[in-house]
């Protein structure tokens, strides 16, 4: 069969050759199957100021508060102060997220006991995942957290999943967190260094917030979200 493939198709106002058509369907049903969308664009990135008052915010527990603090972007960051309760967490406006990308500053202030910080994501109903770094430890820790889970008794609720030795952060500097979960893959990086690469499925969507621990007293800066 020999068709002109560069000849008009039909009364077609568009003046494409039906090669073009080709080409444009070929590429449509490319972009298709690498999980783009024709005519859809990404999600904005969602950046908290963290210098102004947290409307919005949940307090599950601690006591979170911006304070000016050296070394913050723009002078102020939000700090958790309370020393006496197990897990602080306080969960941020937005979402839920499915897929995300999310990274966050912190400086570890101080501690005795602990001196950590952490980004909570996937959080519903007090059900969460968490990545953590902890200036008193070796150790960059991937957990998840279930108070009604079995054992929970004997844990608080927290459950590590995956970890990797690493240095501790410095007390007293700023650091940079970050994580990413896409479907069951999560990655989790310290000071830009990919540290955790781990599969698991328990929590699909949920909201974003941070984490401290124990005594730790710990500001975070730079706080964004981008849905994936």
């Amino acid at each position: 069969m020999n068709q002109n493939l560069s000849a008009p198709v039909g009364n077609s106002s568009c003046g494409l050759s039906r090669r073009e058509l080709i080409t444009a369907a070929a590429a449509v049903s490319l972009s298709i199957a690498c999980g783009e969308r024709p005519g859809m664009t990404a999600e904005p990135d969602v950046r908290f100021d963290l210098t102004k008052p947290l409307v919005g915010w949940e307090t599950v527990d601690g006591q979170w508060a911006i304070e000016d603090v050296p070394g913050a972007v723009q002078g102020k960051a939000l700090v958790q102060r309370a020393i006496n309760n197990s897990f602080k967490v306080i969960v941020a406006p937005g979402g839920p997220y499915t897929n995300m990308d999310v990274s966050v500053r912190f400086k570890p202030i101080s501690g005795r006991e602990d001196a950590s910080g952490g980004i909570v994501f996937r959080f519903t109903s007090g059900r969460y995942y968490l990545i953590r770094a902890n200036a008193l430890e070796d150790n960059f820790n991937l957990y998840y957290f279930d108070r009604n889970a079995w054992f929970a008794f004997l844990t608080g609720g927290r459950f590590e999943i995956t970890g990797a030795s690493t240095k501790a952060p410095a007390l007293g500097e700023w650091h940079t967190l970050r994580i990413a979960a896409q479907g069951d893959h999560i990655e989790g990086w310290l000071n830009g260094r990919r540290l955790i690469d781990h599969s698991d499925n328990r929590f699909t969507a949920g909201r974003v917030g941070l984490w401290t621990k124990a005594d730790s007293v710990t500001a975070f800066d730079s706080l964004v979200v981008r849905p994936l």
